[in-house]
């Protein structure tokens, strides 16, 4: 079976996506696509071999497409994965699920009223091998119970328009999501404070920002993020254990000797540092859509989860680093819960 996709947003991310599904994964075709800016879905659509529709609405709708992929402007997310559940089809939804805890709700909600999974998030570092090489660790018990967590997530540079709580929104909730899923334990408290700010910022951006979360059982979470490093993308992640520690591989890269010097390159951008985790992802997603099975990625209350465990963060960061109670309703028994 060849899943016919639709993608609502054509964007950087949107485009990237649709390479992906239409050069690197099988069993895939993309044979619709919608844009606020008409011009530019017209013109991404022609270069898949797709129609260009006028809005999410008539993308889900249409006959021609199994599946949809939604890579709009967050504030958007909301609207299209509701509609995308209501019409019964499995949905992809780059983060954030939806920008408010209410919204997430109301996805939650709606599927469970539906009675299968339908929604996969796209928290793609769960599908990263050095991720997935410590979760098989930390299940086999290979270091004992986790006792502290230490991160690190460095950026070179930020465009003017980030702001200070966009560290938490669009930076960190990826190694909130993956801590939870690496420990299989929830986060209930968030604190962030601020050190020297770098000379290297905008001058309205807080940054560095240090992050200090707390889990259920106990585990201790520090995570630094520093978006104007300057040096490369670093993405750093250590846990140790009772018995041992476990630390996330750099990615592969050639060591060179030189004129007295021991070199090794750094990467610049996510894109490079995640790549093979995207296509594994997306791989993982259409085989599930194209066996009529549920999702095995990022569920909506992941998405949920995570949204409002960066909540928190903002609230810290706005009231000078109080440690804030992450508000998390208890997890429904459709999602693995006991609720």
């Amino acid at each position: 079976m060849t899943v016919r996709v639709g993608v609502i947003g054509a964007g950087m991310i949107g485009q990237d996506h649709i390479r992906r599904l239409t050069e690197v994964v099988t069993g895939a075709a993309v044979t619709a696509v919608t844009d606020l800016d008409a011009a530019r879905a017209a013109q991404v659509a022609a270069r898949a071999g797709a129609r260009a529709l006028p809005a999410g609405a008539d993308l889900i709708a249409s006959p021609d497409v199994d599946a949809v992929l939604v890579t709009s402007w967050g504030p958007t997310h909301a609207e299209h994965v509701l509609n995308a559940v209501a019409a019964g089809k499995p949905v992809f939804c780059e983060k954030p699920l939806a920008t408010t805890a209410e919204d997430c709700l109301r996805i939650v909600d709606a599927e469970r009223a539906h009675g299968r999974r339908l929604v996969q998030v796209g928290f793609m570092r769960r599908f990263d091998a050095g991720y997935r090489q410590m979760k098989e660790q930390l299940a086999s018990g290979a270091v004992g119970a986790p006792l502290i967590a230490h991160c690190a997530h460095r950026n070179p540079t930020v465009p003017q328009a980030y702001h200070s709580a966009m560290a938490a929104q669009d930076t960190a909730v990826h190694e909130i999501d993956t801590l939870r899923w690496l420990l299989d334990d929830e986060i209930v408290s968030a604190q962030v404070i601020t050190p020297r700010a770098t000379g290297k910022r905008f001058a309205h951006l807080k940054d560095p920002q240090i992050m200090l979360f707390e889990t259920l059982s106990g585990v201790r979470i520090d995570l630094e993020v520093f978006v104007n490093c300057q040096y490369g993308y670093d993405i750093q992640c250590e846990i140790v254990g009772e018995d041992g520690l476990l630390r996330l591989p750099d990615p592969a890269a050639v060591g060179v000797r030189t004129a007295g010097r021991h070199t090794t390159a750094v990467l610049k951008d996510w894109k490079g540092r995640f790549a093979d985790a995207f296509d594994a992802e997306f791989r993982a997603w259409i085989d599930a859509v194209a066996a009529g099975a549920e999702p095995t990625g990022p569920t909506a209350w992941d998405g949920y989860a995570a949204t409002v465990i960066t909540d928190a963060a903002v609230r810290s960061l706005e009231s000078d680093g109080t440690v804030v109670t992450v508000d998390m309703k208890p997890r429904p028994a459709f999602y693995g819960g006991t609720a």
